[in-house]
């Protein structure tokens, strides 16, 4: 597990991150990002939601990438398979994010120590509302 959960990467990105960019996200109410996405704006941060429709959710304006979006985003909070989320975790390196979420069952050790290396932290294979019930 090295330290995906490291207990200073998630206070940073809970505490000091404010612009969550979340990939997968659609305006299905019944799809855990959107569960998410609400729970992050009630915890006071702004939501992008980052999917191919590019649909409005929860009254955010959304984009179909990440590169797409016009202004700096904090964390990229990923809700795609293993298998696809590296491309992501590469993406918000690239777009000068913060730091990178993947969500509880999402892990690629190869993106981990991709994005750390780049001096980006990252947390993996757990949940925002997960931490904040810890703390």
């Amino acid at each position: 597990m090295a330290n995906w959960h490291d207990p200073e990467w998630v206070r940073f990105m809970l505490d000091d991150c404010t612009t969550w960019a979340v990939v997968g996200l659609s305006g299905d109410p019944s799809r855990t990002a959107y569960s998410i996405a609400s729970l992050l704006q009630q915890r006071g941060k702004r939501i992008v939601p980052i999917h191919p429709s590019a649909a409005t959710v929860l009254g955010e304006q959304g984009y179909p990438m990440l590169a797409d979006v016009p202004f700096p985003v904090d964390v990229v909070d990923v809700f795609r398979r293993s298998e696809a989320a590296g491309e992501f975790a590469d993406q918000a390196v690239k777009v000068g994010a913060r730091g990178v979420w993947l969500q509880l069952g999402v892990v690629d050790e190869d993106a981990f120590a991709r994005t750390v290396e780049a001096g980006v932290p990252m947390v993996m294979d757990t949940c925002p509302a997960i931490e904040w019930r810890r703390r």
